[in-house]
């Protein structure tokens, strides 16, 4: 049997996962990489490199690099993958004010606290809640907590529009500074990003973040280390040290073989 290479899984993690993550999208691979099958280096029957990777992921409420999603994506056990249709042009974002469209809670109106947009789903504070037991043991009954539930952005809820706190649906639109913001279709007023989509794993916003050791500094932004230009590496360093080529090459000859049968 013929062993092929499959697609790389980084593709199927949406943006803002990358963007709330803010950790290199190789480290992403890493975590979610699982090899099924790899040609041993011993035998001839063998062909060296080739490997079965796992390609298909069940993406739930939990971000690819963690070990909760590890749990539901474990080695020997898959759960039925969901196929979800992308929406082309991502409109919900953390701290946004929505209103629940469904439900016992329709009509209520909350802050948008986490999205997976690998499912099209939205998390909204304090709404479409379930109470579930966490902690149970043998000897310990576990406590009651009250858990929120994921809504589709598709149906299920509507971006509210500042002006009069209504639902209402929105369109992408460009300023005269060629900002791209989002507009409301039925009081023409824009409705901007809120603050809380600055927020990553390692900071709030952008503007209380402290920069690490290791961190690229905004100073070293401005260095310029390399200026392209026409040439050869060998040139450029000829260039830099004064070195002249006096020398005339000798004349080359391609020839084309046509193969007749």
């Amino acid at each position: 049997m013929r062993l092929t290479c499959v697609m790389r899984c980084v593709p199927q993690v949406s943006k803002s996962t990358k963007k709330y993550s803010n950790l290199p999208e190789s480290y992403i691979e890493r975590a979610m990489d699982q090899i099924e099958w790899q040609n041993p280096d011993h035998g001839p029957q063998y062909v060296k490199g080739k490997v079965i990777k796992r390609h298909r992921f069940y993406f739930g409420e939990h971000r690819p690099w963690t070990y909760e999603f590890f749990k539901d994506n474990a080695p020997g056990s898959y759960k039925a993958e969901v196929l979800v249709e992308p929406i082309k042009d991502w409109s919900f974002f953390k701290g946004d004010l929505v209103e629940v469209l469904i439900g016992k809670d329709k009509g209520k109106q909350g802050l948008i606290n986490y999205i997976v947009e690998e499912r099209n789903w939205v998390f909204v504070e304090g709404l479409n809640c379930k109470f579930e037991v966490k902690g149970k043991l043998k000897d310990y009954p576990g406590m009651l907590v009250k858990v929120e539930k994921p809504l589709l952005v598709t149906r299920d809820v509507a971006l509210v529009d500042p002006s009069d706190k209504k639902p209402t649906k929105i369109e992408w639109r460009y300023t005269e500074q060629g900002e791209r913001v989002r507009v409301s279709l039925r009081s023409e007023r824009v409705i901007p990003i809120p603050i809380m989509d600055e927020e990553t794993v390692d900071y709030k916003t952008k503007s209380v973040y402290k920069e690490q050791p290791k961190d690229t500094v905004e100073a070293d932004l401005a260095m310029v280390t390399f200026t392209p230009a026409h040439g050869t590496f060998q040139m450029q360093i000829m260039e830099a040290m004064g070195i002249q080529e006096h020398r005339v090459p000798k004349k080359s000859y391609w020839y084309y073989l046509e193969e007749r049968c």
